[in-house]
């Protein structure tokens, strides 16, 4: 398992990340235990969590994937492992709506309690990268910052990190950090993958030139490169066969993962896995990786079969020609203007 360095920081992590959203709800305990322990033996020793997790949450399981993690960790040397966890923004609000009716805030109350209750799950005393999982622009950014560098300064978070954020939020933040002497985002989470590539528009230039590592997540697009959604399949329990028949926000969701454009996109890139001798997830993930300004890529699993497809992106290579034709379905079918 290759290793980088996150932004400018001191933390020097597996390139492949073990996310946790499923845990405690489409994985149990003992299968999130189990996912975790292979993840660890294969050498990956950065693990990505949040408060709002597991997704989709119910009154009985908010919280508990870091209760989860927080259990399989307790018997681990604490320095072996990079534990990353998130405070909600307000965009925790369209799926947390029907477990509790306040919206998560970046104001400074919000997120020294949020700390606390983190720390308690996961049974740690520090957080290596503590996360603002979404925006909020209701709240200046310098009462955001401020916040996270009295967590670092009373040791409790090592660094700071940004999660679905635009170009113009991060430079607007680092400007801050800048100007005020405030803590940094080093990181910043976003969606990236084969069939959603728009971090490279302009979050890629600012995370190369203010040198931030992206934190890929969603590389095989929440399971739609996988291939289990082509031929009009909707597999039980799986995450766009759930978000179907949810509210209306996770229905249009549904909508921009799985559609004519993306199926069509994710036949081509499983024809071109199989020529190279390799499973269309596995494709996926060793393309983001690829990325100069990616720190580590995110796979998530609701099995141990599961996350071997994408741990075996750690192990290859992608010819140029294979990238080559990467490149051109993205140019042919999803982005036929660009």
């Amino acid at each position: 398992m290759k290793r980088r360095r996150l932004g400018r920081t001191g933390l020097v992590v597996s390139e492949i990340c073990l996310g946790t959203m499923t845990f405690g709800n489409q994985a149990d305990e003992p299968a999130s235990r189990k996912i975790m322990d292979r993840a660890y033996e294969a050498g990956v020793d950065f693990v990505d969590v949040a408060e709002v997790y597991p997704v989709p949450p119910d009154a009985k399981y908010v919280g508990r994937s870091e209760e989860i993690l927080g259990r399989w960790m307790a018997d681990k040397p604490r320095d072996s492992l990079f534990i990353a966890t998130k405070v909600a923004g307000p965009g925790a609000g369209w799926f947390l709506a029907p477990v509790r009716h306040r919206k998560g805030s970046l104001d400074r109350h919000h997120i020294l309690r949020a700390v606390e209750a983190s720390l308690t799950r996961l049974q740690t005393d520090y957080i290596d990268l503590y996360q603002t999982h979404w925006p909020d622009r209701g709240v200046p950014i310098d009462e955001t910052l401020e916040a996270l560098t009295r967590l670092i300064e009373e040791g409790k978070i090592r660094y700071a990190g940004s999660s679905n954020e635009t170009a113009y939020g991060l430079t607007k933040s680092l400007w801050s950090s800048e100007v005020k002497g405030l803590a940094r985002y080093e990181t910043i989470q976003n969606n990236f993958s084969l069939l959603n590539r728009r971090f490279e528009d302009e979050l890629a230039e600012v995370c190369r030139r203010e040198h931030i590592s992206l934190l890929a997540y969603s590389p095989i697009a929440g399971g739609v490169l996988s291939g289990k959604y082509l031929d009009g399949a909707r597999p039980k329990g799986a995450r766009f066969s759930m978000y179907s028949e949810g509210t209306p926000r996770s229905q249009a969701m549904t909508r921009r993962f799985v559609n004519e454009r993306t199926l069509e996109a994710t036949a081509r890139f499983q024809r071109l896995a199989a020529g190279a001798g390799m499973a269309v997830a596995t494709l996926a993930v060793a393309w983001t990786l690829i990325h100069d300004f990616v720190g580590s890529t995110i796979i998530g699993a609701t099995s141990v079969q599961q996350l071997d497809e994408t741990l075996a992106a750690a192990d290859v290579t992608l010819s140029e020609d294979v990238i080559k034709e990467c490149h051109k379905v993205t140019k042919e079918i999803l982005y036929p203007l660009g």
